[in-house]
């Protein structure tokens, strides 16, 4: 089995705050600091800040020692793929080979409208993210890197320095749909499964996609991911499981048990049970938390385990009760 990984999922809108965060996940044992690649927060209203996806982790790398910096997940229409690889490249220098490159479709329509960006349709956004897969291997890896795809190229596009990491640097992917699931088998590194988007929302703000995407669903989905790699070529073992889970984690009982009853009301799970079990959420005292992802480790494959927190003593006792038990 894999090494058990915990990844920090920051929201980016206060630079001093970024860099504070990010030095106390790299002290901490986290093993990576995901950004969002957002031009509006989508957890708040679309004038609050939020900092640029790349410059801000370029900005963490410099000034953090161990812990991966990465995008949860960039969306392939923000920038051209041969500048995105050139990105890519740049960051995984600055941090000395610890970048991730995470990438998905694109969800948000309004940003798109906002800034001029075409918005085609799913299916055609997730053959551009796949086009755009294999130029951007090709941009890390080749001396002359040329790429003719259906809807990007190259010719002798020279991307020196090339990555630090080789044969290149882990791709993310991030989503669980059945087209993205066949890109995963082909190309990604790893899939960050988060309940599907068919309506322009997130998990964060359609809870509906969240209650429906349960385990049973997600041992689904992981297992169409299995079988697509065999098509592929690919030894399914070869691409890690990880998933983005909204945390709380409290020491007394009481305070754990009502979080948990907030989380079914907020959100409409059908009892406390379902809101536990959801693989977008981990709610509990530190020993509940342990023993919920010691069942998903074994009952799902899932070792990645990206976490977005919803307070600081969450945070922190995650890091100092729970994570220790899992890293060695």
């Amino acid at each position: 089995m894999r090494e058990v990984k915990f990844g920090l999922f920051s929201v980016t809108g206060d630079y001093a705050q970024a860099l504070r965060t990010a030095k106390r996940a790299d002290a901490q044992g986290f093993y990576s600091i995901l950004l969002n690649d957002h031009f509006f927060s989508p957890f708040r209203l679309p004038r609050e800040p939020q900092l640029e996806c790349f410059t801000t982790l370029s900005a963490i790398a410099a000034v953090t020692n161990r812990i991966r910096v990465g995008s949860l997940v960039a969306a392939v229409a923000f920038r051209s793929p041969p500048l995105l690889a050139k990105i890519a490249s740049t960051l995984d220098h600055v941090s000395n080979g610890r970048m991730v490159l995470g990438l998905g479709a694109g969800w948000e329509r309004s940003e798109y409208d906002a800034h001029s960006y075409p918005y085609p349709s799913n299916s055609e956004r997730l053959d551009q993210l796949a086009d755009a897969i294999k130029l951007i291997k090709v941009m890390w890896t080749q001396k002359e890197p040329t790429y003719h795809g259906s809807h990007f190229s190259i010719d002798k596009a020279y991307n020196n320095p090339r990555p630090l990491q080789k044969p290149h640097p882990p791709i993310m992917l991030g989503g669980s749909g059945s087209k993205l699931l066949k890109i995963a088998a082909a190309e990604a590194d790893i899939l960050n499964l988060i309940p599907p988007i068919f309506n322009g929302k997130d998990l964060i703000n359609d809870p509906a996609a969240a209650v429906k995407f349960d385990t049973a669903e997600l041992k689904r989905r992981i297992g169409k991911l299995h079988g697509l790699a065999k098509e592929a070529g690919r030894d399914p073992k070869d691409i890690e499981i990880s998933g983005l889970l909204l945390v709380h984690v409290s020491k007394d009982k009481g305070r754990a048990d009502a979080a948990v009853r907030e989380i079914v009301k907020r959100m409409g799970f059908p009892d406390e049970e379902a809101a536990r079990r959801a693989p977008s959420i981990l709610a509990g005292t530190p020993d509940e938390v342990k023993r919920e992802i010691r069942s998903r480790i074994e009952e799902t494959g899932m070792t990645y385990f990206v976490v977005l927190p919803d307070s600081e003593q969450s945070h922190d006792l995650l890091a100092k009760e729970v994570m220790p038990e899992f890293l060695h």
